[in-house]
């Protein structure tokens, strides 16, 4: 978001006299939904007419029935849909100049000289090209006698805005594309199903994605579950890989491992350009290992199913923005896409992406691969190295005599072993000794201190909850026990890793330092809690996996609102049938009003996401107060939406908003004035958002968490090393690594301490209540949204992509 301050316009007036066609292009992704009805009912917001061009742009050439008016309930009950409900054609008609032509006419026709494109870079390019021959075009039509000079007129400049739609996430200028989290999503499904036979019978499994000429999907997979190997189209292995491979896997089975896994790329090549497919590694291994292996080849499974949590915030995020960015557009701005950075949105020229986009497939071409990888961006090249350091058992022959202890604190989340696993490897690498600190700080007042080698944290990666031990308990009064095992144990350097209390035990050990010399060594935090309220980071290992437990059940009980059933027991079994009960539930007409209560403590942040990925009607948090005049308000929005086809709302209320309005208080209030036109359900998640397996996501943060903060714990160990011993004091060498906005950065624990609410155990500043107001407006609440701070064009040539995540 730009920090320049625009004139401040009426946002439910920007439209008025407008028109706004929306389409998907291309393959579909999951999450193209989310982006459809963020475009439209911001849109109607905003006072501009509406339009769907169904099936791509075969829809905009045939016209007709294909470009239709969308309404408010037209898009209800779209977001946890796969694919895309307006349709998706390859079209070969709009690559002629003749059919980019009709099109034009068709859109004149109605009005419209605003277009929302949501598809890969052929799709966008496509548009910008439409976009640029738009005035010759129209003089055409014009000529031809199919407009009038007054039609045209009207009509004189097409705005064009993109949203990047594709499960490869090939597209230089944007950290992930719409469906890139959910393809990896059932990408580790199948891993995670595949592991437990691998691990029963010995086997290979050798696991191809998708990707195209991609390998981010074959990278991160890898990354997320702890591959063997990984075959990228951007990095060909060396001469003689297979002999490399034979031996990493032979020496795997040597260490204990039962299984081996390996994932490729479906654009694997080799140097030379060959393709290396999945059969040709299977007679490999089998040939010359004998290892029973199986080949696994995923397919359009990776395009299926229900979008992730993250795909449907993007879709609506980026939706939300494409409509500011095409009301605002003047004849000189450049066609742009919508695109992601950290947890921002910017706007980036379409064709400088598309021409980054270029570079990398040229670079391939031309065997500069390592080009390629610099061009995918600053954060692929990060996942690359990171993935190549873990993977490889390579300790070093010349030892450190540095101990690392690692310890979790706190509440148990996923995503925390993830963490252990690559930080104890990065250790191992780095000529480190690593110690393992069992149940916290506890553990370390109590001597519960042993080595951790680089088997014993094998297949942590996708392990949920806390396999160190956590627990809550605060040094404060374990300090002379601490300081004591510290010195028993010779700990030079300590990763904490934990919610909250990671963070507040953390300065009690640095404001102990002044007592206890022992407390004197650099010591890192990281953010690891389903509540995401550790100071210093935007996000925190766990709130994914969190959020995405929080959307499925939401999404289940808005969908299946016939079948659900008190018991949280039974719901973990109604849960696996659900493909069963949708069908039972399709038939359903009840009106009905569910009411969920989320984790969080005091940070809404769980509450107020899962409300935007669930399309909720109202989510009640502490950080925005609330009377009874509000669900007194909230009440009425839902009598009169039982009015429309639209017969059901979902509430969301933070465990902590408000001790008098609880869950119960607020149900009876719903129950007792929705008497008559619906009736109510509750649902108390409780524990059940700590446990599971993590998300690809929350694997991949924690890995790269993991390895970052050691790192830059072997950097300030040779800064502390002074007259033969470690001595750290300063502020700067006792952080909390976190990510802020488009960086992971290091930031002391002492200069968090004034943005801390201690009391309400929440940082006093908080990104994402600015798109609250998201949450609303898609929920058709009468409120404005603030126009005066927007996110202005950028640049990415130049940069390389620098804004990848």
């Amino acid at each position: 978001m730009s920090n320049v301050l625009h004139p401040t316009m009426d946002p439910t007036k920007m439209g008025i006299g407008r028109s706004i066609a929306v389409l998907t292009s291309g393959g579909d992704a999951q999450g193209m939904n989310a982006a459809v009805r963020a475009t439209v009912r911001v849109g109607l917001y905003t006072g501009a007419k509406v339009y769907f061009v169904h099936e791509g742009y075969q829809g905009l050439v045939d016209g007709g029935e294909n470009i239709r008016p969308a309404t408010w309930e037209s898009v209800s009950m779209m977001l946890q849909l796969g694919g895309t409900v307006i349709g998706s054609a390859r079209c070969k008609d709009f690559r002629s100049r003749e059919g980019r032509m009709q099109a034009a006419c068709n859109l004149v026709k109605l009005g419209i000289t605003n277009l929302c494109v949501i598809g890969g870079d052929g799709s966008l390019t496509g548009a910008n090209e439409f976009r640029t021959e738009w005035s010759s075009l129209l003089a055409d039509l014009v000529q031809a006698g199919k407009i009038t000079e007054e039609q045209a007129k009207k009509s004189s400049h097409l705005n064009i805005v993109g949203m990047v739609g594709s499960i490869d996430n090939d597209f230089c200028g944007t950290d992930m594309t719409i469906g890139t989290d959910s393809a990896l999503h059932r990408i580790i499904e199948v891993v995670d199903a595949i592991t437990t036979t691998a691990q029963s019978h010995q086997r290979t499994f050798i696991l191809e994605v998708m990707g195209r000429h991609c390998g981010y999907l074959a990278l991160v997979t890898a990354l997320a579950c702890g591959a063997d190997w990984v075959f990228i189209p951007e990095m060909p292995p060396d001469e003689g890989w297979e002999d490399h491979l034979c031996r990493r896997l032979t020496d795997q089975r040597a260490r204990g491992s039962r299984l081996n896994v390996i994932i490729v790329a479906e654009g694997a090549i080799s140097r030379d350009g060959k393709p290396i497919t999945s059969d040709q590694i299977k007679k490999l291994v089998t040939d010359r290992l004998g290892f029973d292996t199986r080949t696994t080849i995923l397919g359009h499974v990776q395009r299926g199913g229900t979008p992730s949590a993250f795909d449907r915030i993007l879709g609506s995020r980026m939706g939300v923005e494409a409509v500011m960015a095409l009301l605002e557009a003047t004849p000189d701005t450049p066609a742009c896409v919508v695109s992601l950075s950290g947890n921002q949105a910017v706007r980036l020229p379409l064709m400088e992406c598309v021409q980054v986009t270029k570079d990398v497939t040229a670079a391939m071409a031309q065997g500069k691969f390592e080009e390629a990888i610099k061009l995918r961006g600053k954060s692929f090249e990060n996942n690359w190295n990171t993935y190549k350091l873990l993977a490889h058992i390579n300790p070093p022959d010349v030892k450190s005599n540095i101990n690392v202890a690692i310890m979790n604190i706190g509440a148990p989340c996923a995503g925390m072993n993830a963490a252990v696993r690559s930080a104890v490897r990065m250790g191992i690498i780095q000529g480190h000794n690593m110690l393992a600190v069992h149940d916290g700080f506890d553990g370390l007042a109590h001597g519960q201190v042993e080595p951790i080698t680089w088997t014993s944290v094998t297949g942590w990666t996708g392990k949920g909850g806390s396999m160190l031990g956590t627990k809550r308990t605060l040094p404060g009064k374990l300090l002379e026990e601490i300081s004591q095992n510290i010195a028993r144990f010779n700990i030079h350097a300590l990763v904490i890793i934990g919610g909250f209390e990671a963070y507040v035990g953390g300065l009690e050990l640095v404001q102990a330092r002044e007592k206890y010399e022992e407390m004197c060594i650099p010591m890192v935090v990281i953010p690891a809690t389903v509540s995401n309220n550790v100071p210093g980071s935007d996000f925190s290992i766990g709130a994914d996996t969190a959020l995405n437990t929080i959307t499925s059940v939401s999404g289940y009980s808005y969908t299946q609102r016939h079948t659900l059933k008190k018991s949280l027991t039974h719901f973990w079994f109604v849960f696996l049938q659900t493909c069963d009960r949708i069908k039972q539930s399709a038939a359903g007409t009840k009106r009905r009003v569910f009411i969920v209560e989320t984790m969080g403590g005091y940070c809404g942040y769980l509450a107020t996401m899962a409300g935007l990925a669930a399309g909720a009607d109202a989510a009640y948090i502490f950080e925005e107060k609330f009377n009874i005049r509000d669900l007194e308000t909230n009440v009425e929005h839902l009598v009169e939406k039982m009015k429309t086809t639209v017969k059901r709302g979902l509430i969301l209320r933070n465990e902590n908003c408000n001790s008098n309005y609880t869950t119960d208080f607020i149900f009876n209030l719903y129950s007792e004035e929705g008497k008559g036109i619906f009736d109510c359900r509750k649902n108390v998640l409780g524990h059940m958002q700590q446990g599971g397996t993590p998300t690809p996501f929350d694997r991949n943060f924690g890995t790269k968490m993991g390895a970052k903060s050691v790192l830059w714990l072997t950097e300030k160990l040779k800064e502390c090393y002074r007259h033969g011993r470690i001595f750290a004091n300063t502020p700067d060498s006792a952080c909390v690594l976190g990510m802020r906005k488009r960086a992971l950065t290091f930031q002391p624990l002492a200069d968090l301490k004034a943005d801390t609410d201690f009391e309400h155990r929440i940082p006093k500043t908080q990104w994402w209540l600015k798109i609250r107001p998201i949450m609303k407006i898609l929920a058709k609440y009468d409120i404005k949204l603030d126009t005066s701070e927007h996110a202005d064009m950028e640049h990415i040539i130049g940069k390389r992509g620098s804004f990848r995540k």
